[in-house]
């Protein structure tokens, strides 16, 4: 008999593969975002402009993340991720090669549309690679922790690069690596043949899914410029959603449909996905907001604001990494995403109640000790939820759609709770609250709200049945 250690030691070095793709994917962001004031200078972007050097990236990432999962389980999870890296490399070097706004803003789109590629059918590839559920329970911890802290990490590196070499570096770093990263995956990832494009080539279903996703992305990061209320928001909004609910229609009907609807009959996919839409939305919401509570109302330097923040995803990794595994294994995914919710409450309740001026050890850090915590429970237990219903034949479309709600809600959180803010702040202000204090208003209360939006994610989590493990994904992955 063959002993299993070998397939463990193969099956690590393809999950190293796609981690290192993921964060490499994920830093792309924060790094990019550092750079963004360099890149308007050399280039002459204009401010309007210079947003879309991410809007595009993430219009088209977020878009295609559904539709490039079922592609996955259609073509083969292997064959998607492969050409994803070649698209996301050969755009991350015309991006550092970009002449003009015009070819960096298109090769930001290319980028985001082979990240989608990639990131897509991860998830369902490490689903394959793992039969010893402590191993699988691992290697979820070693994926939400890169989600959760790669941001982070992003504009640290970033910064440095920028600093170091211009920002044309930025892109270019990625180039090495992703070359690398698709060799080693023609390696040693194990091939799968895919369930054929007549099992699900839903053509209507993708242009539907693809386009309201791809609007509604657009919608949401476009509403600055144009406020909640106004016509252009409602309808273009109006629009997305109809797009949508006509591709849940056509789901229902097509004969072989791109999300097959026993991928969303499931409550433990349909509920983990909830829950992932409300907890990213009231995490992604405290990232931003709190980097401008500690600059504006507690007057910290780029430096010190960046050293305030580290204990979260110090916390993060220690816990997702050294805890949540162990925990995952012996008392299930449930339970413990639910107690990494309630510190995620905790930690959002004590942030809707930060002084506007006070110690960093009594002010700032034990919130942020409390959402890492939380963040390190939460992450891996809501993403072994959302794919361990998975079949080799939708693995792919669960992976993407699992992707997809984690997109939504951190683009959703982030326009919302930064509105409120925004809006509360402009109504003190005009009482006459000195600007501090009407900024920590402004934040106390987007910080209520998403501790709202993270409680609420509690309840759902606690109401989820237990999911049943199928062993199909794992056994035909290697078929």
């Amino acid at each position: 008999m063959t002993s299993p250690r070998p397939i463990a030691r193969g099956s690590w070095a393809s999950f190293s593969v796609l981690s290192t793709v993921q964060l490499m994917i994920i830093l792309d962001g924060g790094i990019v975002n550092i750079a963004l004031p360099s890149v308007q200078a050399d280039l002459g972007f204009t401010q309007a402009g210079l947003a879309w050097v991410v809007n595009a990236y993430m219009i088209a990432f977020a878009g295609l993340l559904l539709l490039s999962g079922r592609l996955g389980d259609l073509i083969g999870r292997k064959r998607m991720f492969v050409a994803g890296v070649a698209v996301f490399t050969g755009a991350s070097l015309l991006c550092g090669l970009s002449p003009t706004p015009e070819i960096l803003v298109a090769a930001r789109f290319a980028q985001g549309v082979g990240g989608a590629m990639a990131a897509a059918v991860a998830m369902g590839i490490t689903m394959t690679l793992f039969t010893d559920p402590r191993d699988l329970a691992r290697a979820m911890s070693w994926t939400g922790a890169i989600a959760a802290a790669g941001g982070t990490v992003g504009g640290v590196a970033g910064g440095m690069i920028t600093e170091a070499a211009g920002w044309r570096w930025v892109f270019f770093v990625n180039v090495p690596i992703g070359v690398a990263a698709a060799l080693l995956a023609l390696r040693l990832i194990a091939a799968d043949r895919g369930i054929g494009l007549r099992a699900g080539a839903d053509v209507a279903g993708a242009l539907l899914v693809t386009s309201g996703l791809m609007l509604g992305v657009y919608t949401i990061v476009t509403v600055d410029g144009h406020g909640w209320a106004s016509a252009r928001t409602a309808g273009l909004g109006a629009v997305a959603v109809a797009l949508l609910a006509g591709f849940a229609v056509r789901q229902a009907t097509a004969a072989a449909p791109l999300l097959p609807p026993r991928v969303l009959r499931s409550r433990v996919v349909a509920g983990a996905n909830l829950v992932q839409v409300l907890m990213v939305a009231s995490v992604t919401g405290f990232g931003f907001l709190s980097v401008l509570y500690l600059r504006l109302v507690l007057g910290y330097d780029a430096m010190a604001t960046s050293l305030a923040g580290l204990p979260m995803p110090v916390t993060l990794a220690v816990i997702s990494l050294g805890v949540s595994a162990r925990l995952v294994t012996r008392a299930g995914a449930r339970p413990v995403l639910v107690a990494g919710l309630v510190l995620i409450v905790a930690g959002l309740c004590l942030a809707a109640r930060a002084p506007a001026a006070g110690p960093y050890v009594m002010a700032v850090l034990p919130m942020m000790i409390l959402l890492g915590g939380g963040m390190g429970l939460a992450m891996p237990a809501v993403m072994t939820l959302a794919m361990s219903p998975a079949t080799p034949g939708d693995a792919g479309v669960t992976s993407g759609l699992t992707a997809t709600s984690a997109q939504a809600g951190g683009a959703l959180g982030l326009a919302v709770l930064a509105a409120l803010a925004a809006g509360r702040t402009h109504d003190r202000l005009s009482m006459g609250t000195p600007a501090a204090d009407a900024l920590n208003d402004g934040y106390h209360l987007a910080f209520g709200v998403g501790a709202g939006l993270a409680a609420a994610a509690a309840v759902v989590a606690a109401a989820l049945a237990r999911p049943r493990r199928r062993s199909p994904v794992r056994a035909g992955a290697r078929s």
